[in-house]
């Protein structure tokens, strides 16, 4: 376990703000975590605390966080069930997402290659649904382990158990907050499908043959060219979700932008991109003071250099009230918005956590 007080939370999250937590905390077994827990119970009771990942879905407002922050550490990777059609891997909840991607690839496993390249952990790929290209983890999860906050037991969800929606769990909804994911089991195929209907991976592809790796790399390839590199200039990637909307909304926008793009999600409702919406609304490229959208892809909001959090969001509260005027639609962030304090002075303080 390795503890830290004043840390610098830059490189723990990718919108590159300057914000200090008073602790963080690394751990690196499920024991150090209940003990970890146990803390955040008692010695630590009435203090705020936040369990991150790669910090590649959060935006902190304010630039002092006074209590714990918690991060996985949980490494390694275990086939548990093997046969000649599927491989099932538990994996810890600390690993890099896309590490893991790379490895199923090299291994010659598939299910896994349309999601490379997206930021973050394998303990949020679970909690988030994390999905890109027609492909959706819970496609592939068939089980997650956690730790309960209240009583530090040990938990196992079937992929059933946990609720997946688009871009949401039974973790981000009815049990947000109450556990956290210290191993995800996935389902990979030794004779994949392949899924190149969405998007431009066919044209990506072009004449090259289609295999795990040929896939991955026209993923990361499309990826590369629209989303900006966090190290050069911060974001979260998508900071909205695309809405689902009944289909007499989605019919009555239609009539008036006929060309709109969509997707079916069944008899009664339509996902519209929230990029288009917003690029429809005349803000992709603009700027309101430090924070912008990307020039290449409306549905990133960036730091363009040394943007609070604040400013990032009334960029985005200003382009749901323009979205919501125009079309009639709430879009809703998909990023966590953490509240902090504002300080202008030596964060080096006492917040009596006891010592």
């Amino acid at each position: 376990m390795k503890q830290y007080i004043n840390c610098s939370l830059k490189p723990y999250h990718t919108f590159g703000m300057e914000v200090t937590a008073y602790r963080l905390v690394e751990y690196e077994t499920i024991e150090e975590l209940r003990d970890l827990l146990h803390r955040v119970r008692t010695e630590w009771s009435g203090k705020p605390w936040l369990h991150i990942g790669g910090g590649s879905n959060l935006l902190f407002i304010g630039n002092f966080f006074p209590g714990v922050v918690l991060h996985s550490s949980l490494l390694g990777l275990e086939v548990v069930q093997e046969n000649d059609q599927e491989v099932l891997l538990r994996v810890g909840s600390g690993m890099v997402w896309d590490d893991l991607v790379a490895y199923c690839v090299d291994q010659g496993w598939g299910g896994m290659e349309n999601l490379s390249a997206i930021p973050g952990e394998v303990g949020a790929s679970a909690v988030q649904n994390i999905g890109a290209y027609g492909r959706e983890v819970k496609d592939l999860i068939v089980s997650v382990e956690t730790l309960a906050v209240d009583t530090g037991e040990r938990c196992r969800f079937s992929c059933e158990d946990c609720n997946y929606g688009y871009r949401s769990s039974i973790f981000k909804k009815q049990l947000r907050g109450q556990h956290i994911v210290t191993h995800v089991t996935y389902r990979l195929q030794k004779n994949p499908t392949f899924y190149l209907d969405y998007g431009n991976i066919r044209t990506e592809l072009a004449d090259r043959p289609v295999t795990l790796k040929s896939v991955r790399d026209a993923v990361m390839s499309i990826r590369q060219a629209k989303l900006p590199d966090p190290a050069e200039l911060g974001n979260a990637g998508s900071f909205f979700v695309n809405p689902v909307v009944d289909k007499c909304v989605f019919e009555r926008i239609c009539a008036e932008y006929p060309n709109m793009p969509y997707y079916e999600v069944d008899e009664s409702h339509v996902k519209i991109p929230a990029g288009w919406l917003i690029e429809q609304s005349g803000w992709k490229g603009r700027s309101l003071g430090r924070a912008a959208v990307h020039d290449k892809q409306a549905l990133v909001l960036i730091n363009t250099g040394n943007a609070t959090g604040g400013e990032v969001m009334t960029l985005a509260r200003t382009i749901q009230r323009e979205i919501r005027e125009r079309f009639g639609i709430d879009i809703q962030p998909e990023v966590n918005v953490i509240q902090c304090y504002t300080t202008d002075f030596d964060v080096n303080i006492n917040v009596n956590f006891g010592e």
